[in-house]
């Protein structure tokens, strides 16, 4: 189901105070989310859920990600991935859970007022969950994350302008910008619209979110620019209210390619980048999935979690500095090995996955029948294919 539909069948129900959950999985049983109870006055009514991995890169980190319409916390960590990043970078994972009884179809509530101000409903309980995690955790304060898809999107723009003081960058997927919304026609509106808005209107709905002036948290913001739910416009309106923030210039410092889609930078006068947008050629309504640099691959394909060929996941992580860690497992292993002879230098193998898929591709038989592909020798392939990338000799 759309978003706009989810939005349009919004029904806000009265509240179920005193709701107490007790510990346990993840609602799918798979992910290694555990539920967390007690963090907080709770007076969004969210459920947390938290990742903790037995080994924590130091100074310690914690991403905060936030689900779309219709999906739950573990169904969205599996889908995009996060857990398994946590665990292969060593930071602590964050998930909060929207419940029916707050929105009949799990959106976070991105536009209405009692939710989206410091202190109050929703973005109160989040930073709530926030805090407990990051004193159990001994987490460092300056390295708190947080990201979202679509309504998770338009909620994480929500507590990077409630909350700047607390986060150090975070990360927008098909989402909207703070404060264009007070209700359903406004949000709909936004959605479907997507007005363009002078960026100081933009940056001043922020600044009067709270008394905080600076510096401000880096943002990285994602489209999909086939997106027919939430307008792609809207991730031009997050880069504008953004770059007014940290008083950049609207043109591009850099405009470059990331495994095949356009990026673009900003950076301060140190070269630290501060704004950066992806634009998603072709792509719905979704977070994109692909192949990792280190040939890792992060998350499932599954409702609005689209393979695009580029991981939205670790490149956030990224990002957010936090993919240079090793475990200490991984380091002593590599320290164990014994010095060998340098290798000439040759061209950069192409990438796996594609070689795979040229194998395929330019294999002489025809397709074979549905009920004669045990004859397809993929092993032969696979093994062409990881000839070709230099893998094997």
């Amino acid at each position: 189901m759309s978003l706009a539909r989810n939005v349009d069948l919004l029904r806000r129900l009265p509240r179920l105070d005193g709701l107490h959950f007790e510990p346990g999985r993840g609602a799918d049983g798979s992910s290694p989310l555990q539920e967390v109870t007690g963090f907080g006055t709770n007076p969004g009514n969210l459920r947390m859920f938290a990742f903790v991995p037995a080994q924590l890169q130091k100074p310690r980190a914690l991403v905060v990600v936030l689900h779309g319409c219709g999906q739950t916390a573990a169904g969205y960590d599996l889908g995009a991935g996060w857990s398994t990043l946590a665990e292969h970078y060593g930071f602590a994972l964050l998930m909060p859970e929207q419940q029916r009884v707050n929105n009949g179809n799990t959106c976070f509530n991105w536009f209405s007022p009692e939710d989206t101000a410091r202190d109050s409903g929703e973005a109160c309980s989040i930073r709530e969950m926030i805090a407990h995690l990051a004193e159990a955790c001994r987490i460092d304060e300056r390295r708190i994350f947080i990201t979202g898809l679509s309504a998770g999107g338009g909620m994480t723009s929500v507590m990077l302008a409630t909350y700047p003081d607390v986060f150090a960058a975070g990360a927008v997927i098909a989402g909207l910008p703070y404060g264009i919304a007070s209700n359903l026609r406004e949000a709909l509106d936004g959605m479907f619209h997507s007005p363009a808005r002078d960026a100081r209107e933009l940056g001043n709905l922020v600044r009067n979110a709270s008394d905080h002036r600076g510096p401000w948290p880096r943002i990285s913001v994602w489209h999909g620019s086939a997106d027919r739910t939430v307008n792609p416009g809207n991730a031009n309106e997050i880069v504008k209210q953004w770059l007014d923030l940290h008083d950049l210039p609207a043109v591009p410092m850099a405009e470059t390619n990331v495994d095949g889609y356009p990026r673009q930078a900003w950076w301060n006068r140190n070269g630290e980048t501060l704004v950066e947008s992806y634009t998603i050629t072709d792509m719905a309504h979704g977070t994109p999935l692909g192949i990792a640099d280190n040939e890792q691959r992060y998350g499932a394909e599954g409702a609005f979690l689209i393979e695009a060929g580029i991981s939205s996941s670790y490149h956030i992580a990224k990002f957010f500095g936090l993919t240079n860690w090793i475990p200490d497992a991984a380091r002593k292993k590599t320290a164990a090995k014994p010095a060998q002879k340098p290798v000439p230098a040759r061209s950069p193998a192409p990438h796996l996955a594609r070689s795979i898929r040229s194998a395929v591709a330019g294999e002489d038989q025809p397709e074979p029948k549905r009920e004669e592909a045990h004859g397809f020798d993929l092993g032969q392939i696979i093994t062409r294919a990881l000839t070709a990338a230099g893998l094997i000799k």
